[in-house]
């Protein structure tokens, strides 16, 4: 039995990463890299979980000195704390961030970017989903504080209002960056990031939520962004469409006449 040369390897790892190894092989390696995509993405998740089950005594302290901080702030700024209320439940609630992502599927559809449209809903749902089974599994009780000046039903990690806000402004993110001249694209992204870091400080400014709910809801969020994303870019794969990145959007034919190959019955 002959040994065969590291060069061996290597080669049949190039053609496979190029494409050349045949479709089965082409699909294997696209399911392989995306499910340890998909887990690496998932791992700072898993950790803050771990942390948070735990009750590491540095994250702990971090929860609860922010927490009483920001607390004493809202008891001695009632005007402020019904600005945060607006913010929390109008500017970037749920509802809203829902009800943009929901606006877009139906603009997808009247462009006949099905596969996209059902890309976004799948995200939108999924992240509801997802985050409501995690709150159950971990059942971590809410900050509990003199005064309240806000109150929350449900358990508190993750949050639900920071994960619902990052998966659904990286759905209008990468559903809309084609459409923005490359120049300007900075701009969809900052008023992403201030959206999700707005709502994020209002849950734990109300006293609703601790530091590491928020930050476990953009992790599991993006968590399930990469695998949503991931098993769309395996779809462009399969019909012959090259890979994007973040940058320049998920689906850049969007902006053509056809954006999506339409579908024919085999005869």
């Amino acid at each position: 039995m002959t040994e065969r040369s590291p060069g061996t390897w290597r080669l049949r790892l190039r053609r496979l990463v190029a494409g050349h190894g045949g479709p089965d092989a082409r699909f294997g390696a696209r399911l392989a890299v995306g499910v340890v995509l998909t887990a690496l993405a998932a791992v700072p998740f898993s950790l803050a979980l771990v942390l948070v089950e735990s009750r590491w005594a540095p994250l702990h302290r971090l929860d609860q000195d922010v927490a009483e901080r920001l607390h004493r702030s809202a008891l001695d700024h009632p005007a402020w704390v019904r600005v945060l209320e607006f913010l929390t439940h109008v500017a970037w609630g749920p509802l809203t961030m829902r009800l943009l992502v929901a606006a877009i599927v139906v603009w997808l559809w009247r462009r006949r970017a099905v596969r996209l449209a059902a890309w976004a809903a799948v995200t939108a749902t999924a992240s509801g989903l997802v985050g409501l089974l995690a709150k159950h599994v971990v059942e971590r009780a809410r900050p509990h504080l003199p005064d309240p000046v806000a109150d929350a039903p449900g358990f508190s990690f993750p949050s639900g209002h920071a994960m619902t806000a990052t998966t659904s402004c990286a759905v209008l993110l990468l559903v809309l960056l084609p459409l923005v001249p490359r120049k300007w694209r900075p701009l969809p992204w900052a008023l992403a990031v201030v959206a999700v870091l707005g709502v994020s400080y209002t849950r734990v400014a109300l006293g609703v939520h601790w530091v590491s709910d928020v930050v476990g809801g953009w992790l599991l969020g993006l968590a399930v962004v990469t695998a949503t994303t991931l098993a769309f870019e395996a779809w462009r794969g399969d019909i012959g469409r090259r890979h994007t990145t973040p940058a320049e959007g998920l689906e850049p034919e969007i902006t053509t006449a056809v954006p999506e190959p339409v579908s024919r019955p085999r005869s």
